[in-house]
């Protein structure tokens, strides 16, 4: 059971390519964050981005195909070099285009010391797709008049999750670290755990305000009630299982039970209450 719900992930990346039938038909829409902060989406994993007299950053940068039209619509926020990407974790749609931007820009990518462990055991991946620079707990920039925080969360979506704080800007980037008002995929067999997840959250929201605007993985940008009750939600749901499971329930007598009404808004097309309910189950 474990097995698929380490999946699901990539299913939902396998299922958007066939919906959207090629990458060509896939647009990437640039909408601006706070001060010189963006947000791009198209296919994947929302990228950051700070544009600015020093350059540009990302955070993340999807899929591979995409390439092009991530650096079209960099320069329409820009006209400026891309100098560096922050890789959130390992997972394709996060670090698909490391490879192609590399080459592009000749930029140099960051992530956490296990994003490229990940990424070198990987025997569809290259040395083009791996981190140039990597860390233990965290890096800071000083780029575009801004202070930016990269800080590592042990052992929650995977075991090299990031989030990045805009000090000035009043921003931060959680990669899957949240999904706004969606379940979220923790990758248990990729060092993910639910109690790590959990905690990851109250990390960041130690750095959040009323002000606050929090780029999910995915999602919409979402505020720190957002956040809040996604914490809420991750714990609930949490208890609600593991009082079960204390009890002797089955995963399969859960699930046929549910979580209740309050939590079905919740479910999505690929994190279901099932595989949500497998993955508080099985998680540590």
């Amino acid at each position: 059971m474990m097995k698929r719900v380490a999946t699901a992930l990539f299913a939902l990346m396998a299922s958007q390519t066939l919906l959207a039938q090629n990458f060509d038909d896939v647009q990437i829409k640039s909408e601006k964050i706070n001060d010189s902060v963006y947000m791009l989406t198209g296919m994947g994993g929302n990228i950051g981005v700070s544009a600015g007299d020093d350059g540009i950053l990302i955070i993340d940068d999807q899929f591979a195909p995409l390439a092009e039209k991530i650096s079209s619509s960099l320069e329409g926020i820009a006209g400026k070099k891309l100098r560096y990407v922050i890789n959130t974790h390992y997972h394709g749609d996060h670090t698909g285009g490391n490879a192609k931007i590399k080459h592009m820009h000749d930029a140099t990518v960051f992530a956490h010391d296990n994003v490229r462990v990940r990424l070198e055991n990987d025997p569809k991946k290259e040395a083009a797709d791996l981190p140039v620079v990597t860390y233990a707990k965290g890096v800071k920039f000083h780029f575009n008049g801004e202070t930016i925080h990269v800080r590592h969360l042990p052992h929650a979506h995977t075991d090299g999750d990031s989030y990045v704080y805009f000090e000035k800007a009043n921003v931060i980037h959680t990669g899957d670290v949240m999904f706004n008002k969606m379940f979220p995929y923790i990758d248990l067999n990729g060092g993910g755990s639910v109690a790590g997840y959990i905690r990851a959250i109250e990390i960041i929201l130690a750095d959040v305000n009323d002000d606050t605007k929090v780029m999910p993985g995915h999602g919409v940008v979402a505020t720190k009630q957002d956040v809040e009750n996604f914490l809420n939600m991750l714990k609930e749901t949490r208890r609600i299982v593991l009082d079960k499971k204390a009890v002797g329930d089955s995963v399969e007598s859960i699930i046929k039970q549910g979580l209740g009404e309050e939590w079905q808004s919740w479910a999505w097309q690929f994190i279901s209450e099932e595989k949500w309910i497998r993955t508080l189950y099985d998680g540590r």
